[in-house]
């Protein structure tokens, strides 16, 4: 009997053992295939793989299982809302950071648990005996609604419904980054949107090729917005409404996600952007209210006069991040506009913990990315619009063409930290002369060139005519 029971606990033990190491190559395996996914061999530039047609506008959608993307665990969208368009609420399952790159209007993000603390004027009409209508003013109570434009960066938690109006008379074109890996997506990790309203274009509005896998996926997850498909009758009873309008609520809808609007029937009420900018540099800390409800949301990020990096003879770049908008610890992300100068370089420098995805936004340029193993995966003349993925700790080397080079760089880090690897604050700058000369075989004048002859410069470098030699 006790042999049996030895036995017993044996055969047990093994099994737990077994199933535990089977776990454990599991994960091994699973994380080995995520490290994987940045082997990268070639980064490409990148331009949308799929336009969605709507009455008011159109989405462009880029490939998210490219490599470069699937590296850094990100999705790219970019949405043009014609003027007088409103871009339907909607809300993701994952942190979305978006740049307005031309353009202005109106936006508000709906915080969960927050007051309607904005009050508009409104009108309906009513019948009044046999006189005809009649219009009678209601007041309407809703949560703040901002003003946005041009060199905007504006962050959008994960969960929080949000809605855009082109109240301006030319396009309003916004480029945004969800990070899909995000731990607040617990769902599968891709790009996914809810809406509160709307429906999918009618078929033979999309353009682009696609693998039918995807366009299946595509379908299924955007056919219906989420209130379609509740049951009619608990709706009305939900809304204490009569069941006609919540039917007339559920009718297919086939103007797509960003809709036309009736001239000027969207008489919401707003601050001006005066108004915005005085709270902007005058922040008050108030608990909850203040950290959630009433958070900025945005800051612009195309003035130079605000640039965190400048140099008269290379250019200019700007950082927002935690510090500076504070909203971004809860996307965990962060977003950077750079100008470089005619042949002015951007120095060498990988970032520590966070993948860069670039949108050029102006001019044109050649960028370089060295990957593991010394590898170079990118080489690349780059242009306006075009896109693509610096993993985390390559090295990345731009230099500007002729006519200058801009770019925008969402980031996967809140507070994003850079290396160059010269120049002021740099690796090479901080190794002793001694070093130097051993590490690449060089004199001692050579490693004396190499460590100080931008030793008062930081990452932006003009062009060798116009630097200064120590």
């Amino acid at each position: 009997m006790a042999f049996t029971k030895s036995l017993v606990s044996f055969v047990l033990f093994s099994l737990f053992v077994s199933a535990f190491s089977l776990s454990t190559e599991t994960r091994s395996q699973e994380s080995l295939r995520e490290a994987r996914q940045c082997r990268i061999d070639r980064i490409p530039t990148s331009r949308p793989a799929r336009r969605i047609q709507s009455e008011g506008g159109h989405t462009e959608i880029w490939d998210e299982y490219e490599d470069q993307f699937l590296c850094a665990g990100v999705a790219a969208i970019r949405n043009t809302i014609h003027p007088n368009s409103l871009s339907l609420p909607n809300f993701e399952p994952a942190p979305r950071l978006v740049y307005i790159q031309k353009g202005r209007g109106i936006i508000s993000i709906v915080f969960p648990g927050c007051t309607e603390s904005f009050q508009s004027q409104g009108y309906i009409r009513t019948r009044v005996g046999g006189e005809g209508q009649q219009q009678q003013g209601i007041k309407d109570r809703h949560q703040k609604v901002q003003t946005i434009k041009q060199g905007d960066a504006i962050a959008i938690p994960a969960g929080a419904a949000h809605w855009c109006y082109n109240d301006g008379s030319e396009d309003l074109i916004a480029f945004s980054i969800t990070d899909v890996t995000n731990d607040a997506n617990q769902i599968e990790q891709s790009l996914k949107s809810f809406y509160l309203a709307g429906g999918q274009p009618r078929r033979g509005q999309e353009e682009g090729q696609q693998e039918q896998e995807q366009e299946q996926e595509q379908e299924r997850q955007n056919s219906v917005n989420v209130i379609n498909e509740l049951n009619a009758e608990q709706l009305a009873e939900a809304f204490a409404v009569p069941i006609e309008l919540i039917r007339s609520l559920q009718k297919p809808d086939e103007r797509g996600w960003i809709v036309r609007v009736e001239k000027e029937s969207l008489g919401v009420i707003r601050p001006d952007e005066e108004e915005e900018e005085r709270e902007r540099y005058s922040e008050r800390s108030n608990g909850y209210e203040e950290r959630e409800c009433n958070a900025r949301i945005r800051q612009n990020i195309d003035n130079p006069r605000r640039a965190d990096i400048y140099s008269r003879q290379a250019g200019h770049i700007q950082i927002v991040n935690r510090q500076t908008l504070p909203i971004l610890s809860i996307l965990d992300m962060s977003i950077e506009k750079g100008h470089l100068h005619p042949n002015a370089l951007y120095a060498p420098h990988w970032t520590i913990n966070a993948h860069t995805i670039v949108l050029i936004t102006r001019g044109e340029g050649n960028i370089q990315v060295i990957g593991t193993n010394g590898r170079k995966v990118m080489d690349d003349r780059v242009h306006e619009g075009d896109v693509f993925v610096i993993p985390q700790y390559f090295t990345a080397m731009s230099k500007a063409g002729n006519e200058g080079l801009e770019w925008v760089a969402i980031k996967t880090s809140d507070l994003p930290m850079k290396s160059p690897i010269l120049g002021h604050a740099s690796a090479i700058k901080g190794i002793p002369i001694e070093v130097l000369k051993n590490a690449y075989k060089i004199t001692t004048q050579e490693a004396r060139d190499i460590k100080l002859n931008r030793k008062d410069q930081y990452m932006l470098l003009p062009p060798r005519s116009t630097s200064s030699r120590p």
